[in-house]
């Protein structure tokens, strides 16, 4: 295999590699659309089983920090549609920036699921041995709750309680939630971390000017993996956080 400018040997044109690239990419997106879809039947299945475990565990998790990540996710959407525009017209300077404001825009909805993630750690909602639903209700100081929040905590968890037939139920089924909460929200979280780094690496060919109108086609990739990482949030967002909420 030898290459010729930006051609490999196996390619006649650039096109024709653009084109088995971009079927490649397809190709790998059609099975990480299986391996989600999977976890979502697992969720739909114990969602119907558990409905008010699920709706409860649901409402412990902050709507806000999941409907300012959606509009982050959504930005950096368009941002990267904007750098793989701009790599097709020749904007060299505009992909940089686009690819920049992507990468910023991803790292702000890592750290905003970090935040997450501690919250639920101190709650004491990770699963495992330290597993407890009611750790806050038990230890109102300890989850920084306001008091009106607290005391709705405690009327529902009391209610579910009762209808569960015990705490052991509850936190057992409690459990299934946040399994699939940690699993599906750290797997997308995974898939941004690796976006990050394609990311990273668009960002110093693009410095070093390699994206040209004839050329783009790792950006045009990049930002299909991009968009379907951001597709999955679409659907854990509702599934995650806007269950019941009323």
């Amino acid at each position: 295999m030898h290459r010729t400018g930006e051609l490999s040997g196996q390619f006649q044109t650039l096109e024709q590699q653009k084109e088995s690239a971009t079927l490649g990419m397809w190709l790998f997106l059609s099975t990480e659309i299986l391996f989600f879809g999977g976890l979502f039947l697992t969720y739909t299945i114990n969602r119907h089983t558990y409905a008010d475990v699920f709706s409860y565990s649901s409402r412990t998790i902050k709507l806000s920090w999941g409907a300012i990540n959606t509009v982050v996710l959504i930005g950096s959407s368009l941002t990267m549609a904007m750098s793989v525009w701009s790599a097709e017209v020749g904007k060299k300077k505009l992909v940089t920036f686009f690819l920049i404001a992507t990468l910023v825009l991803g790292g702000v909805f890592l750290g905003i699921k970090g935040i997450e993630y501690h919250d639920k750690f101190v709650e004491h909602h990770v699963p495992g041995l330290g597993f407890d639903m009611y750790y806050c209700t038990k230890n109102p100081g300890a989850c920084n709750l306001r008091p009106e929040d607290l005391q709705k905590e405690r009327v529902e968890l009391d209610e579910l309680t009762k209808k569960m037939g015990g705490e052991t139920a509850v936190n057992a089924n409690s459990q299934l939630f946040f399994s699939l909460y940690f699993g599906m929200t750290g797997l997308h979280a995974l898939h941004m971390i690796i976006g990050a780094g394609l990311l990273l690496w668009l960002i110093k060919q693009s410095m070093a000017g390699r994206f040209t109108t004839q050329y783009n086609t790792p950006v045009e990739n990049v930002g299909l993996y991009w968009h379907f990482v951001d597709i999955v949030w679409i659907y854990l967002f509702p599934l995650l956080y806007l269950i019941d909420r009323h």
